[in-house]
């Protein structure tokens, strides 16, 4: 049987790079699609030409897809009121319109019986104070799999998402250098300690194998979902005026 062929986007660091290695360990051909140059293929998911372009070359190279993982993403922080408006659309270009693309062409090319699986985020459920661009994207791609599961299920293609909590990540670092909010986060984690990328890649290679799973959002933080959001704005104010 030939390897199944994975495309990992966002997969050269952080929890995209967990997921590319342990799709890898499970038996998959990987390609890891990334703006960063160590990529195999230097895709930007906000260009659709791009998103179209990666998906048709994979195919010519290795004659199938059958499993896709969404992690890119960026994020920013301010308060609605001060909200600039090429930020709010930067944000929103990379968590849902870019994984819009992603979901349009990967569904294009996936072998029937396929997996899509994205990386949403805790603030798909839970609102952050700042975060209002991050928030209302990963809310959106939460629905967005929901959609594409349905609309997909006939060729037994399945979507799904992970929502990870706190993990330490090139993403998430500069904000737990601020003092106080690593203690926020964990002290509204009833595990009590972040989650690890490997963790989450654990949970996305369960959710590429998972035959009668579809549609799902999968709460991944330790409990945190049960509890309340930090404050993130209040830290940084406090720390930088």
């Amino acid at each position: 049987m030939a390897a199944r062929v994975a495309v990992v986007i966002g997969g050269a660091s952080g929890i995209g790079a967990a997921c590319a290695r342990a799709l890898r360990d499970d038996g998959c051909t990987v390609v890891v699609a990334d703006v960063a140059e160590d990529a195999d293929v230097s895709c930007d998911v906000t260009s659709e030409d791009a998103v179209a372009a990666l998906f048709d070359g994979v195919v010519a190279e290795h004659g199938r897809v059958d499993v896709v993982v969404n992690s890119a993403g960026t994020s920013t922080l301010a308060a609605v009121v001060d909200h600039d408006l090429a930020e709010w659309r930067r944000v929103l270009d990379v968590c849902l319109t870019g994984a819009f693309l992603v979901v349009k062409h990967a569904g294009r090319v996936l072998r029937d019986g396929g997996s899509i699986t994205s990386l949403t985020s805790l603030n798909a459920r839970q609102p952050g104070g700042g975060m209002a661009a991050y928030c209302s994207a990963k809310a959106g791609l939460a629905m967005l799999t929901e959609v594409a599961a349905l609309e997909l299920g006939a060729r037994g293609i399945r979507v799904n998402a992970v929502s990870p909590g706190l993990v330490v990540t090139p993403l998430t670092a500069p904000a737990l250098e601020i003092d106080g909010i690593e203690d926020d986060y964990l002290a509204n984690t009833p595990l009590g300690r972040s989650g690890t990328p490997e963790e989450v890649a654990e949970a996305v290679v369960f959710c590429s194998r998972a035959g009668w799973l579809t549609g799902e959002v999968m709460d991944l933080n330790g409990g945190a979902h049960l509890m309340r959001y930090p404050d993130l704005l209040g830290h940084v104010t406090r720390a930088f005026g």
